[in-house]
């Protein structure tokens, strides 16, 4: 019988503009978004990487992330009327975590970073599997006036993290001292980097948004300047780690088109007095009957590691999933967010189990950051 998609062509993985770079590190790479990217690197992986990050300086590249333009008069008044947090909350010059939901179900299609550039200008960043759907829903909604550009390809993001990098930066001649979730503008080696005070590991950092052509120049220039401070290239492994001990959600694990902002305890991200986003309908009425499911925090009380799509017990009753687990190379413990039954009644400190590989294993319910964040 013959095989019905055998001759269906599969687009091949893209590849960031600093593959070659990565190759010559030793990188080890994997599948993220329809991208190939590092996933560790060698000389000390995982671990080491995490690490320098805690620790002095690491640098990501994460050009895979998306990125989006909506320009014209009411660019931001559109956006602000489509996506769950209040643009108006903001001035420009600042950039802001927003979530795209889906307006029939509350569901989380993407969630974003905005930079608000001026009413008529906002830039985008979504996450890499993502950016075709959200642009999409983005431009069958725009009026004639707006237009949803996708640059996906046209960047390069950088993320330089750690306790060390804005020294580092400095020493490049790159603006640093703009508050948290602020952006600012500066040139390296010819090229125009914008330098946004966000990221995603809990320490302070920046994330650089470059021309895709200029991606080597300023990853060499980095490097260069780097190794006073300890700087070390990091992978999407590292990433996670980090992210996870912060509690920060990864999409299509923790925040989904099945998991809502009001389960995934992203209220916060939502301007629940706007008179109109996608998905608010539904969100305002989950909000006011409360959330079947809630996303805790899971703490290791014994060796068990937690990993995604393990069921958690109280007792002989199955009340939810693990979202998001691993090591915590920091707490030197194993971490998780799982979604838990309301109707279950476990409060923080209490203990549960999860079923691994057959056996239970302890672990207690705590609330998120399993580190202090230093992001400020």
């Amino acid at each position: 019988m013959t095989n019905a998609t055998a001759d269906v062509p599969v687009a091949p993985p893209r590849r960031s503009p600093l593959h070659e770079r990565h190759t010559a590190l030793g990188a080890k790479f994997a599948a993220f978004g329809g991208w190939q990217m590092p996933l560790e690197y060698a000389g000390g992986g995982v671990l080491a990487e995490h690490t320098a990050v805690r620790t002095a300086v690491g640098v990501f590249d994460v050009s895979h992330l998306g990125k989006a333009r909506v320009t014209g008069p009411g660019a931001v008044d559109f956006v602000n009327s489509c996506l769950t947090n209040d643009l108006d909350r903001i001035a420009a010059g600042k950039a802001q975590y927003t979530l795209c939901c889906d307006d029939a179900t509350g569901g989380v299609v993407d969630d974003i970073i905005a930079y608000r550039y001026a009413d008529d200008h906002v830039f985008l960043v979504p996450n890499a599997a993502n950016t075709a759907e959200v642009v999409r829903r983005l431009r069958a909604a725009a009026p004639p006036s707006v237009t949803v550009t996708d640059e996906h390809e046209a960047h390069a993001v950088l993320a330089v993290q750690g306790p060390q990098s804005a020294e580092l930066l400095d020493k490049l001649g790159l603006p640093t001292g703009h508050e948290y979730m602020s952006f600012s503008t500066g040139i390296l080696d010819g090229a125009e980097v914008v330098v946004c005070r966000t990221g995603y590991t809990g320490e302070h950092g920046y994330e650089l948004v470059v021309p895709a052509g200029s991606a080597v120049a300023v990853w060499d220039a980095l490097h260069a300047a780097g190794t006073a401070y300890g700087l070390r290239a990091c992978g999407l492994g590292a990433r996670d780690t980090l992210r996870t001990e912060m509690g920060y959600p990864l999409h299509g694990q923790d925040l989904s088109l099945e998991i809502t902002p009001v389960q995934a305890r992203s209220g916060w991200a939502v301007g629940w007095q706007k008179p109109a986003f996608w998905g608010r309908d539904v969100l305002l009425a989950e909000k006011a009957a409360g959330p079947r499911r809630t996303l805790r925090g899971l703490e290791a009380v014994d060796r068990g590691i937690p990993r995604a799509g393990m069921t958690a017990y109280a007792g002989d009753t199955a009340i939810g999933t693990v979202t998001s687990g691993t090591f915590s190379p920091t707490r030197k413990v194993g971490i998780a967010l799982a979604l838990l039954d309301t109707a279950a009644g476990i409060a923080d400190g209490e203990t549960v189990e999860l079923d691994v590989r057959g056996r239970r294993a302890a672990v207690r319910v705590v609330r998120p950051p399993f580190v202090t964040p230093s992001v400020k």
